[in-house]
Parts: C-alpha cells; sequence; structure tokens
C-alpha cells in the first residue's frame, strides 16, 4: 500500500505534458494563473489601470501659467512702468517688484521667484534720442519649463511696447496710423501648432508615456508569472504552448491599450482617434511582441522578485532611448543601435503618429516592420531558451 500510494504521490503537478500541450490549453491556463496571482493582476491589469487615471492629472492644467517672476526698475520712469503693467498683465507671469538685482538674485536662490527683468536706469532717456536700448531677463536655466515662460512673458511685454514706441514715433513723423502698425512688423509671423494645438505639455508627454507604462507592465507582470512557474517547474512548454501563453498576456494587454487610447486620451482631451484603425493594429502587434521578451526575461531571471528588481529601473533610459524626449540622431553612436533592441523604440513614434497625427499605415510602416522584426527575434530567442533550460518536472 505504502509503494501505491507514493506512486500516486509523485505524479506531476502539470495535468498535461509539455509535448501534448494546446494552444488554447495554454492560453486558458495563463488566463486562470494571471488572476490567481495577487502580483501579476495588479501588475497586469490594475496598475496601468491606475496610471490610466492619476499620471495625467499633475499635467491637467497643461500650459503652465502665473510663473512667479521679478522686476527690477532702475529707471523708474512712465516707460519702464508701462513694461511693468504689460508683464504684470501677461497669464505666464506673476510679478514681485525688487529694490535692487541681489534681491532679486536671493529670491531666485530661495525658489521664490523663476526669472526677473532688469530695467537698466537712462532708458527712457535712451528710447527717446534714438539710442540703442536694453532690458535684460534672467531665468533659472534649472527648471527650462518656467525659464521659457518667464523669458516668454517679458519677450511679449517688451514687444509690445517697443511697437508702441515705433507707431508713435511713426506717426510724430506724419504716417497714418494702420501705416505705422502695419510697418512694425513688415514680415508679419504666424504660429499654427499641429497635432497639439494648445501646446499643452500634458498632451505631449501622457501618450508617449502610456506605450512605456504598457510595455513596463507588461514586461514585469510576464517575467513574474514566467518565474513563478519556473520556481514551481511549470515552465516547460510546447512551441503551440508558448504561443497561447503570448496570446493570452498580450489580449490582456490589448485591452489596457484600448482603454487607454479609447478612455483615457478622451477623458484628458488629449488629441486622439486620428487613425483608430491603424491604432488597433499597432496594439495588436505591440502587446505579442512585448509579452514575448517577458516570455525571455522571465525564463532568464528565473526568479519572481528579480523581474521587479531589475525592470522598474530601466523604464526612465528606455523612455530616452525611444527618441521621443531628445533626438535620436544625437544619441551617442553606439545608444542609437542598442536603442532598436527595445519595442518602444519604433513603438512611441508610431503610437504618436496614428493616433495623433493621423498617418497612414504605409507611413508609419517602418515602425511596423520593426516590430515584426522584434517579435520574430523574439521568438527565435525564447526557443533556444526553451531548449537550452531545463525541462525538469517537480513532483510532490
Amino acid at each position: 500500500m505504502s509503494a501505491q500510494s507514493n506512486t500516486k504521490r509523485e505524479k506531476p503537478q502539470s495535468d498535461i505534458a509539455p509535448a501534448s500541450q494546446t494552444f488554447w490549453t495554454s492560453f486558458l491556463q495563463t488566463f486562470k494563473d494571471v488572476f490567481g496571482d495577487k502580483g501579476v493582476l495588479l501588475m497586469l491589469i490594475i496598475a496601468p489601470i491606475i496610471y490610466g487615471f492619476f499620471y495625467p492629472w499633475p499635467y491637467s492644467t497643461e500650459v503652465v501659467n502665473h510663473v512667479p517672476v521679478g522686476i527690477v526698475d532702475y529707471d523708474n520712469s512712465n516707460l519702464s512702468r508701462t513694461l511693468a503693467r504689460y508683464a504684470s498683465a501677461s497669464p505666464s507671469l506673476d510679478t514681485e517688484h525688487f529694490i535692487n538685482e541681489q534681491a532679486a538674485k536671493e529670491a531666485i536662490w530661495s525658489d521664490q521667484i523663476a526669472g526677473y527683468m532688469v530695467i537698466p536706469s537712462g532708458l527712457e532717456e535712451q528710447v527717446m534720442s534714438g539710442q540703442q536700448a536694453y532690458v535684460s531677463v534672467l531665468g533659472n536655466g534649472g527648471y527650462f519649463i518656467l525659464n521659457k515662460n518667464v523669458q516668454l512673458g517679458f519677450s511679449q511685454a517688451v514687444g509690445t511696447v517697443s511697437a508702441g514706441i515705433k507707431v508713435k514715433k511713426s506717426i510724430a513723423k506724419g504716417a497714418y496710423a494702420s501705416t505705422a502698425a502695419q510697418n512694425t512688423q513688415a514680415i508679419p509671423l504666424r504660429i499654427m501648432p499641429l497635432y497639439n494645438q494648445t501646446e499643452g505639455y500634458g498632451a505631449y508627454v501622457v501618450p508617449a508615456v502610456s506605450v512605456i507604462i504598457l510595455q513596463q507592465t507588461l514586461l514585469m507582470a510576464t517575467a513574474m508569472l514566467i518565474g513563478t512557474w519556473y520556481e514551481q517547474r511549470r515552465h516547460a512548454a510546447s512551441v503551440r504552448g508558448w504561443l497561447g501563453r503570448i496570446t493570452a498576456l498580450s489580449t490582456l494587454s490589448f485591452i489596457i491599450g484600448c482603454f487607454y487610447y479609447g478612455w483615457t486620451f478622451e477623458l484628458h482631451h488629449y488629441p486622439r482617434g486620428q487613425n483608430m484603425l491603424g491604432t488597433l493594429l499597432f496594439l495588436a502587434l505591440f502587446c505579442p511582441t512585448v509579452a514575448t521578451l517577458g516570455c525571455i526575461l522571465g525564463l532568464w531571471f528565473r526568479q519572481r522578485e528579480r523581474s521587479m528588481q531589475i525592470l522598474i529601473f530601466i523604464s526612465l533610459p528606455i523612455f530616452f532611448l525611444s527618441g521621443y524626449p531628445w533626438p535620436a540622431d544625437q544619441l551617442p553612436q553606439v545608444l542609437q543601435v542598442i536603442r532598436w533592441i527595445v519595442p518602444t523604440t519604433p513603438a512611441i513614434n508610431t503610437s504618436v503618429q496614428l493616433n495623433q497625427m493621423g498617418a497612414s499605415l504605409s507611413q508609419v510602416a517602418i515602425g511596423f516592420y520593426a516590430l515584426a522584426g522584434l517579435w520574430l527575434f523574439y521568438f527565435a530567442l525564447l526557443l533556444f531558451l526553451r531548449k537550452r533550460i531545463p525541462q525538469k518536472k517537480a513532483y510532490l
């Protein structure tokens, strides 16, 4: 009896041998394991949804306004007061007067202001006499968004006042008011931003970072799940079995991707839906590519926790390697090559071009080819690891 009972206890945990696993058996088992594992469920489904709600929230105002700035007026003339008044009227700036430049610098050092304008003594006299005159604008270059607003706000104020002075001088010389106004700008400049008409920071960064979120959460969840299977000696699978696993994980990530493109971007009024069919096709290729890479990493790490420890720290480097926040051709040559082994390199630009710019499939074909090539490379590497990693099964 004892020999029979021992024989029964030595049955493997997996009910189906790897060689006999079918696509649908692995597909359904993967679904069951995902929803039975709280950590994987949190990473694959719950975390991206939470990110979708809260990541865009800090950028809800889109455009930075009311940046605190200082004005140092050494002239104390009608012209200098006009400059200060126009600067105060700018929605980009909140002005404060300082008695001297040293006080303004100390305010920058203590983060009370982001920059200041210095109006030199004798400015009005120089302008009225036709001499060259200057005002200085100094901003905190360590914070480029605030620095841009400081310079733009003050330059608009100074430009408006300067144009008014030119008009008055032309009228004094006998020109008509309409002609004088036209002569202040011989070639009128009209700036029309495309695809992000509000020039909002959220509409710029969130659609790109969303692709990073989809990739990293899917990578970590997949690697965690494969690591768990390895620890339980359930990682072995046939080729059809691995395809079933990849398809199951990709399906869940595809649904989350539809949540981002169909609801999150709409909620925050980001440009979207310009080529929705192309976007869905993009997701249908992107998700399996990332899931396959996650399977490779899971087999490589072989431990559940290691995927979190490593992958959570590479999100920011991956974003910079994508070529979205910094031109890719300005990266070091070696990074320009390495960046193409990461799915987000072709994925971010392809996603933005389809979803926000309305590009056609032929215009983003290179991105699709790159993702397809990466999937083939990852899958071939997965099959190689499948042969090299021990397939030994655990027994009770």
